[in-house]
This record gives C-alpha cells, sequence and structure tokens, in this order.
C-alpha cells in the first residue's frame, strides 16, 4: 500500500502555532501530527509513503528523514510553487495503480487499510472518506414566496452534511484530470469528475476525525491524542 501525505501549505489558519515550524511539526501531545499518521499507515501495512512539500520542507525532510525509525520508505515531492490539494500528484511519477492520498494536518481512527481495500474492489476512479458533519444555525430561518408572504419558520436549524475528511483512495486514471505544474485542488476534481460521468464513491466514516486546522482544532486535538494513540496504535 502506496501512500500520499499532502504537507506542502503554510498553516496559516493555525497561527501563531506555525510562524517557526511547518504546520505537520505542530506537536500534538507529544507527537507530532504527521508523525501519528505516519505510525498509523504504518500499522495498516503501508510500507512506503511520498511527502508532497513545499513550505519550509527542509524541516519536515529533516525530521522524517528516509522513515526507517518508523518501519517505512519515506521519499520527498518538493513543491517549487503551491499546487493546492491535488496538483502535487502530478509531480510524482512512479504512483502505482492504486494510492491513498491524506492531508497531512488530520487525526482519524479511520481503518485506512479497509478504506484502501475497498476501493481497489470497487472499480471506481475515486473513493473519498467522509464524515457527518452538523452546522446549527443560530437564527430564526424564514421562508417566503415570491410575493414575500411567509410561508414557513425554522427556530435555529441543524443542517447536515457529509464532508470530506481529507483522505482519499485513487486510481492512476484519475490524475489525466490533472494539469501540469498547475494549481488544481479537490473541488476542482470532484466537480471534474461529476461533469465526466466518473466513478467516484463515499466512504462513510462513524468513528473519530478532527481537521486541524484552526487554533480551536488544535486545543481539541490535544484533548483528544491520547485516547486515539492507545486506541490506534495499541
Amino acid at each position: 500500500m502506496r501512500a500520499v501525505l499532502l504537507a506542502g501549505g503554510r498553516g496559516t489558519r493555525l497561527r501563531p502555532f506555525t510562524t517557526t515550524i511547518p504546520k505537520p511539526l505542530v506537536p500534538v501531545g507529544d507527537i507530532p501530527i504527521m508523525e501519528l499518521l505516519l505510525r498509523q499507515l504504518a500499522s495498516y501495512g503501508c510500507d512506503r509513503v511520498t511527502v508532497a512539500v513545499g513550505h519550509m520542507a527542509q524541516l519536515i525532510m529533516a525530521y522524517f528523514g528516509d522513515g526507517a525509525k518508523w518501519g517505512l520508505s519515506i521519499d520527498y515531492s518538493i513543491e517549487d510553487e503551491p499546487l493546492n490539494t491535488i496538483g502535487p500528484l502530478k509531480l510524482i511519477p512512479d504512483l502505482p495503480e492504486y494510492f491513498l492520498v491524506m492531508n497531512g494536518d488530520l487525526l482519524t481512527d479511520l481503518d485506512m487499510a479497509k478504506l484502501f481495500a475497498s476501493h481497489v474492489e470497487s472499480g471506481a476512479v475515486g473513493t473519498v472518506a467522509t464524515y457527518e458533519r452538523d452546522v446549527k444555525i443560530d437564527f430564526g430561518v424564514l421562508q417566503y414566496d415570491a410575493d414575500r408572504r411567509v410561508t414557513g419558520f425554522v427556530e435555529k436549524p441543524v443542517e447536515h452534511f457529509s464532508v470530506s475528511m481529507g483522505i482519499y483512495a485513487f486510481s492512476r486514471q484519475i490524475l489525466e484530470m490533472v494539469p501540469e505544474g498547475k494549481p488544481f485542488g479537490f473541488d476542482e476534481l470532484m466537480i471534474g469528475s461529476v461533469e465526466r460521468g466518473l466513478d467516484v464513491r463515499a466512504y462513510p466514516h462513524d468513528g473519530y476525525w478532527l481537521d486541524i486546522g484552526r487554533p480551536d482544532d488544535y486545543d481539541q486535538a490535544n484533548r483528544d491524542v491520547d485516547g486515539l494513540i492507545e486506541q490506534v496504535l495499541s
């Protein structure tokens, strides 16, 4: 099982923690965020990881090295310019027929081996791990018709969404949509896949997931990490 970890971002939403170190090296508990992901990947049978780096790449490369410490073979793909979330994949020439891709700044107990196996078995070009997220609207919501006559009212409704966890299993075919050397995001990949009628599947996960994007998320991660380490890496 081959994986690509996306670690090239600047982590601006997580400042001031990312002022002097890259986001993948920000510690959760006593462990850098990305180290926890690497240890998880190794525990699920992954043997090779390519880390897509850009901002502060030398610090990331110096810390993780060749990955032998975690029983992995780690190599690096360097972005000279930011290429968004999917664009960096085009810089990696030797990706196999099936591979995992994930953001280097998340916590989850998702079984990545099962995600990978589900993707291979499905025959889809892409499989996206998804999570149910509720968004509360803190206002009373009016519904009205073309004449502005009120037809309904909902007090502080809760909207339900299936969101991407930032973890994907891809087949090489999907990379045909990705331009060479240009920024290309996950949103563009999904919109393009739908327009072309490509087979992309969802993989719902009802366990634990946290995207460490903001200081509040980081505080939550530090509250949760001990239990997660015990559960996933025991």
